[in-house]
């Protein structure tokens, strides 16, 4: 069974950097694409990026555009998520999980592959 694991989160100041990690254990990632998803509480759990199986081809939601990075690593069976410039509003629950394929694109909708990990916790204050 395939799992994914995050990590790297942590406490940042506005406008510092962090960077995620997604780890696939039970299963090779490579062929599934990756979506990273974020949960502040109250809020509903909303995708914030996504990359295909091969790394080619990438989406992101509006309000990190510019400032995330998605990218995958499939030799080592992990994708990460570069996080420059935090805001307050980017603090959240972060999670990963695989995501649908619409004509090649990935898109940040997760297919049916479980529950939910532990998600990764990036907090952003001053």
């Amino acid at each position: 069974q395939l799992q994914l694991v995050e990590s790297g989160g942590g406490l940042v100041q506005p406008g510092g950097s962090l960077r995620l990690s997604c780890a696939a254990s039970g299963f090779t990632s490579v062929y599934y694409a990756i979506g990273w998803f974020r949960q502040a509480p109250g809020k509903e759990r909303d995708g914030v990026s996504c990359i295909s199986s091969s790394g080619g081809s990438t989406n992101y939601t509006d309000s990190v555009k510019g400032r995330f990075t998605i990218s995958r690593d499939n030799a080592k069976n992990a994708v990460y998520l570069q996080m420059n410039s935090l805001k307050p509003e980017d603090a959240a629950v972060y999670y990963c999980g695989v995501v649908r394929v619409v004509y090649n694109q990935c898109v940040m909708i997760r297919a049916d592959f479980g529950s939910w990990g532990q998600g990764t916790q990036v907090t952003v204050s001053s």
